[in-house]
């Protein structure tokens, strides 16, 4: 994956180093110098494994102890640890616990919303792909999930852990719905001679075969999509196109490995063949996210590996539980573009969400090359589609009814100093004075606001808390789950077939270019930006 810069758009003042960081902390500071510079160093020391291995364990303890460690004492049951509070799982997660009195004199959510509003085309971002906010989306649909049976943001159906329930369902039911039953396989389709999920609905309504199948918001996705959605076990009916391709990906890369156990193992039956395979794919979608899109988002020198066996020895592990801080940090709507370029046309953003015609008509290789060339947005404040920004204003009121810490708070917990100044949040003057007209009071600012409008270091794509906060609950999140506990990571768990293609995929292009029947051609797949692709967006 090669990442390069791109000068910046027209009207877009390129960062100048304005930021005052005397509020970063010293230790901070200097732990971001050694990952980001002294690049031949850190070459030297990944060609040697066992010093690979040993870095890689000490800088993830580093990075997930940044933030004291599971079990939190509070959820949204109560502001107190109570035995219910730590394990009734159906409720939300905390950090902090929620504020005794709320401030009065805190601007509208609405009001808030409008720091969020792109104006035109809105700013790139040099770095990434439009493939990176896709991944993210449908990586956090399996686990940052509300309660779809009251709505009520305290409460979640979360499994609190990564078990790509996004393609395999959350309950027995639904992924009962989903299998073929034969040779360990998910149902599908061929259309143009591509694999692709069946279709949920016929003549608009959800079709009997997949009635445990419960999406949420249906009721609003547009009449004429509905027959176009795809049946996976996602709850969020109103994923754009992006979460759509992986969810094609992954479901042929799950029939393909069981094409592979069953021609190995021609006297297991379909139960083995499809648990194993679910094992060996979630191991491999562990694997990407950690070593693709991980490495990507961290601005360092060193690269990240999948090594369970040296980091389950960290003293943080506990047993996983989804936050409302860590699914406020993934309402990343200013990396999403206002229209996305599919087969050298604009599509403007509505017509790519609940629209599974585009994934069909477009085909699976060709548009996660469309994705993948082009950029995503920049991350941060007047950057978000005016179509999403009723989600920020849900965001920031969802935070107060929840009584959320306000974001200075957040930046204690996280070890860093607490800002005096919005020159410390950010060098841009209009992005200082918004601050200051919204909120006045740094210590007033809403986390969900702070966290996008901290300005990212050179070569970074979001600022230092937001990126802490992934660092710390990312790694905590994957390298938790059941399957990477050392007894459980072999040949045993996922078959001699299935642990030779965990060992062997490395990115995204590896699942796409080998899940490609109906084309054998070769295409641009990656979060970061080529220097072709960089050099063609920037005319």
């Amino acid at each position: 994956m090669t990442v390069t810069s791109r000068p910046p758009q027209e009207g877009t003042p390129p960062w100048t180093g304005a930021r005052d960081r005397s509020r970063d902390g010293l230790r901070n500071r200097l732990e971001t110098h050694l990952l980001t510079h002294y690049g031949p160093a850190w070459q030297t020391a990944q060609r040697r494994r066992w010093l690979h291995r040993r870095l890689n364990s000490r800088l993830i303890d580093l990075a997930v102890l940044k933030a004291p460690p599971r079990p939190n004492p509070l959820s949204t049951k109560a502001p107190y640890t109570s035995w219910d509070s730590l394990t009734d799982r159906t409720w939300v997660g905390r950090q902090l616990p929620p504020v005794t009195k709320a401030r009065r004199d805190l601007p509208a959510p609405e009001r808030v919303a409008e720091l969020f509003r792109r104006e035109g085309e809105g700013r790139f971002c040099t770095r990434s792909s439009a493939l990176l906010p896709a991944f993210a989306q449908w990586f956090t649909d399996g686990f940052l999930r509300g309660h779809a049976a009251t709505g009520d943001p305290r409460r979640t159906d979360s499994p609190h852990t990564l078990d790509m329930c996004q393609l395999y369902g959350d309950r027995e039911e639904v992924t009962a719905c989903l299998r073929a039953f034969r040779g360990g396989r998910l149902k599908s389709r061929i259309v143009d001679g591509g694999e692709f999920p069946p279709a949920l609905c016929e003549g608009g309504r959800i079709r009997e075969e997949f009635r445990a199948i419960r999406p949420v918001r249906f009721e609003e996705v547009p009449e004429e999509f509905v027959d176009t959605l795809f049946a996976w076990g996602g709850e969020r009916a109103h994923a754009h196109i992006g979460p759509m391709a992986l969810n094609v990906l992954f479901l042929r890369e799950h029939n393909r490995v069981a094409g592979l156990l069953a021609a190995a193992h021609p006297d297991w039956d379909d139960e083995r063949l499809f648990q194993t395979t679910r094992n060996t794919l979630i191991v491999l979608m562990i694997r990407v996210m950690l070593e693709e899109y991980i490495n990507h988002i961290t601005p360092y020198h060193f690269g990240f590996v999948l090594d369970p066996v040296r980091t389950d020895r960290g003293v943080w592990h506990r047993e996983n539980r989804a936050t409302i801080e860590f699914s406020l940090v993934y309402r990343w709507h200013s990396l999403i573009p206002s229209a996305y370029t599919i087969a050298g046309r604009p599509v403007p953003l509505a017509h790519t969400i609940a629209n599974g015609q585009v994934v069909l008509d477009r085909g699976l290789g060709p548009l996660f090359q469309d994705l993948s060339r082009q950029p995503a947005g920049l991350s941060g404040l007047f950057n978000t589609d005016p179509l999403l920004l009723p989600i920020e204003a849900h965001s920031v009121a969802v935070g107060r009814e929840l009584r959320l810490a306000p974001y200075n708070d957040y930046r204690a917990y996280y070890g860093f100093p607490r800002v005096t100044d919005p020159r410390q949040i950010s060098g841009d003057p209009r992005v200082q004075q918004a601050l200051l007209e919204v909120y006045g009071d740094m210590d007033a600012i809403d986390l969900h606001v702070g966290l996008f409008a901290e300005e990212p270091e050179p070569g970074a794509i979001f600022g230092r808390l937001l990126e802490r906060i992934i660092s710390v609950d990312a790694f905590s999140e994957a390298l938790n789950n059941p399957l990477l506990a050392p007894r459980l990571f072999g040949p045993a768990t996922f078959s001699p077939e299935g642990w030779e293609v965990i060992r062997h995929t490395r990115g995204f292009s590896d699942l796409v270019h080998r899940n490609l029947p109906e084309d054998k051609g070769r295409y641009v797949v990656s979060l970061g930006r080529s220097a072709a692709d960089a050099r063609a967006a920037a005319g």
